[in-house]
C-alpha cells in the first residue's frame, strides 16, 4: 500500500520513512504541504497520508481540506501529525476531513496500529465501491430480457413466468421499458388486402346465387 509522509522536520521524516519501509509499505515523501498537495491530486496517488499540521506553504489542515474536495470515489485515509494534540487541534483536524491523528514524538506501536486501521478502512472502502459498481450493473440489466423464452410456433404467444400465454408485445412491455405503436408491414398489408378482396368476391357470388 502507498503511504505519503508530509513532514518538514527532516529527523521526524526520516524516522517515519524508515519505520514504514520496514513494515513493507510503499512510502512517498513530501517536505512541505505544497508538495504533498501536488502528490495527492495526481494519478495513482497514495491511498493513505500522514500529514504534519504545521508545515511551510500549505499546512496539513489546508491540504486535508483540498483533498476532501477532490471528486474521487475512494478518498485517501488521512492521519494528522501534531506536536500538540490539544482538543482544539484534534477538532480542527476532524473538521478539515482527517480520519485520525498521531502525536509527536510518536510511539512505534501506536503508529503501526493507526496505519493498520487506515489500511483496513481503505480495504472496506474499496470493497464497498466495487459492490456499488456491481449493483449499478445489475440494476442496468433488470430491464433486459435474458435466457430462453417459450414461444408458440403458430400464434407466437410467449409463456410468461406464471405459466400463462400472452402476446409478444405484452410480455416485452412487462419486462422492459419498451412501448409499442401498432402498424402494418408491407407484406401483411398485401396479404390482408388480398384476403379482403377474396371475401368481397365470395360475398358477391353469394348474393348472385341467392338473387
Amino acid at each position: 500500500m502507498k503511504v505519503l509522509i508530509a513532514e518538514d522536520d527532516p529527523v521526524s521524516r526520516r524516522i517515519l520513512e524508515a519505520t514504514l519501509l520496514k513494515w513493507g509499505y510503499n512510502v512517498w515523501v513530501a517536505i512541505d504541504g505544497t508538495q504533498a498537495w501536488d502528490i495527492l491530486q495526481g494519478e495513482n496517488a497514495p491511498t493513505l497520508a500522514i500529514l504534519d499540521i504545521m508545515m511551510p506553504g500549505l499546512d496539513g489542515l489546508e491540504v486535508c481540506r483540498r483533498v476532501r474536495e477532490l471528486p474521487t470515489p475512494t478518498p485517501p485515509y488521512i492521519i494528522m501529525l501534531t506536536a500538540m494534540a490539544t482538543k482544539d487541534e484534534v477538532v480542527n483536524g476532524i473538521q478539515a476531513g482527517a480520519n485520525d491523528y498521531l502525536s509527536k514524538p510518536f510511539h512505534r506501536d501506536e503508529l503501526k496500529a493507526r496505519v493498520a486501521v487506515g489500511a483496513q478502512m481503505l480495504e472496506l472502502q474499496k470493497n464497498l465501491a466495487e459492490r456499488v459498481k456491481e449493483l449499478e450493473v445489475a440494476l442496468s440489466q433488470v430491464k433486459q430480457l435474458q435466457g430462453m423464452l417459450p414461444i408458440c410456433s403458430y400464434c407466437k404467444k410467449i409463456r410468461n413466468d406464471q405459466n400463462y400465454w400472452q402476446r409478444v408485445e405484452g410480455y416485452i412491455s412487462d419486462h422492459t421499458d419498451v412501448e409499442f405503436s401498432h402498424g402494418i408491414c408491407p407484406d401483411c398489408h398485401c396479404r390482408v388486402m388480398d384476403e379482403l378482396a377474396e371475401r368481397r368476391k365470395e360475398k358477391a357470388q353469394e348474393i348472385l346465387v341467392t338473387a
